[in-house]
């Protein structure tokens, strides 16, 4: 059995200087792949379910599907909940095996975000699991927008909290097809300067890849959550195989040939936030 909490990756990254993926599942086919990835790289993989992958599919359900690939796996796999937004839900994930919450309080007051991020913690740490929250706020590609981690504030939080890992906003956005942009380093090194947390980028996907090696290997960032450019190639693998036959209806028969190309690009994402492949 490999089913370990998010803490259990993190801190082996934060002292040997890598980043672990935090990989955003929509289901069954992906996860697979994930995993998959991750025993052909030979390093832990974080299966992240979202709001989206939650509206489609129950919490129990997920949590069953992430246990089962986790103990069948040779590599460490935490079950992670991605984005919870309230102590209930982040109960009900708790409930159905997860083994790590991020709880997003980024859009409250940040006395608020402290207090409701403490409560999460709290029954996290007691339950044995790990919890991950968020100061600033990372804002989406085409809505809402980003407001930067204070460094002042990101310390007290982590230190008020006692989060394991702690998500920042330094120039990264959720949902970026593109790699145009970059990350803010002096805003994250003032942030590492002031928290020993591990610290971790949502919307990785927009960042530059040469970026996402360089920050991995040497800064505190620890973890990125990559979903869009994985989603991606799925619908790419997806549609080959839809136009590739089109008097195919079976889904299985479908939905197969999506493993390989999904299980690729992750093995790609997973190698450069250990410090290989491409620049």
């Amino acid at each position: 059995m490999t089913l370990v909490t998010l803490k259990d990756v993190l801190q082996p990254a934060l002292r040997d200087g890598y980043a672990v993926g935090g990989l955003v599942t929509l289901g069954w086919e992906d996860m697979r792949a994930f995993v998959a990835a991750a025993e052909a790289e030979n390093c832990p993989v974080i299966l992240q379910a979202g709001p989206g992958c939650r509206a489609h599919t129950p919490l129990p359900v997920l949590g069953k599907l992430m246990r089962y690939l986790a103990e069948n796996a040779s590599v460490p796999v935490v079950a992670h909940l991605d984005h919870g937004y309230t102590y209930d839900e982040c109960s009900e994930a708790l409930d159905a095996g997860f083994t790590s919450l991020m709880f997003d309080g980024s859009r409250k007051p940040l006395a608020d975000n402290i207090k409701e991020t403490l409560q999460i913690v709290e029954m996290a740490h007691k339950a044995g699991i790990s919890c991950e929250g968020e100061i600033g706020f990372v804002g989406y590609s085409g809505g809402e927008a980003s407001a930067g981690t204070d460094p002042a504030e990101a310390a007290l939080f982590a230190a008020e909290t006692g989060v394991d890992a702690m998500a920042i906003s330094v120039g990264n956005v959720h949902l970026q097809q593109d790699k145009e942009g970059g990350l803010d380093t002096p805003r994250i090194a003032a942030i590492q300067a002031a928290t020993n947390t591990p610290l971790v980028i949502h919307g990785g996907s927009g960042v530059p890849i040469a970026q996402r090696k360089q920050l991995a290997t040497q800064t505190n960032i620890c973890k990125f959550n990559i979903g869009t450019e994985l989603r991606m190639a799925f619908g790419a693998a997806l549609r080959d195989a839809v136009n590739s036959d089109p008097t195919r209806f079976d889904r299985v028969s479908i939905l197969k040939e999506t493993h390989d190309p999904v299980m690729a690009a992750a093995r790609v994402v997973l190698r450069n936030l250990r410090g290989q492949g491409i620049d």
